[in-house]
């Protein structure tokens, strides 16, 4: 082979041997921190098509609603366990820590932790959901007396000769 041949498919294959290293160590960083969520039910009866179950060790989400009744709090100690259900089975779920404000039973929550027995998550982190209507405690204040009006009620949409007359007015170029 002609030398100036040799010293550029030496280069090419350095470059092909660095580009597939770097893809092989970003692949394996990415994959030690992902988290797979499930529900309580796919994880005791599978998830997708094969009803793939995961492994005891495994890293993952938890996501479901606190089951009533389920909390048992250690009095000594922070550690807090309990209960995780969608509309299917139920999950223990081991915590130490301090669980955040809007923790409740019949609350829905997320929990990532590790796997250690098939149905009980040790979880590392709780985070308590809450719905659409929350409100931080200082708007909330701030909004005493105000009244909420369903936009799906008859409220909403006030059929009174009041309302049609201003509508008329709005129309006519009043206000």
């Amino acid at each position: 082979m002609i030398p100036r041949r040799k010293k550029r498919l030496v280069w090419v294959l350095v470059l092909i041997t660095g580009v597939a290293l770097s893809a092989g160590l970003i692949l394996t960083a990415l994959n030690e921190n992902i988290d797979l969520f499930y529900t309580p039910s796919e994880l005791v009866e599978g998830k997708g098509k094969d009803l793939r179950k995961p492994e005891v060790g495994q890293r993952l989400r938890l996501g479901g609603m606190v089951v009533e009744g389920s909390v048992r709090r250690d009095p000594e100690t922070l550690e807090v366990s309990f209960r995780v259900t969608d509309i299917g089975p139920e999950v223990t779920v081991n915590y130490t820590g301090i669980l955040p404000d809007l923790f409740r039973e019949g609350q829905g929550i997320v929990a990532q932790g590790v796997l250690i027995e098939p149905t009980v998550l040790q979880a590392t982190e709780v985070l308590a959901k809450h719905d659409e209507e929350y409100l931080p405690p200082e708007i909330a204040e701030a909004m005493k007396g105000i009244k909420h009006v369903d936009p799906n009620s008859a409220e909403a949409f006030p059929r009174s000769s009041e309302a049609e007359q201003d509508s008329a007015n709005d129309s006519e170029g009043g206000y």
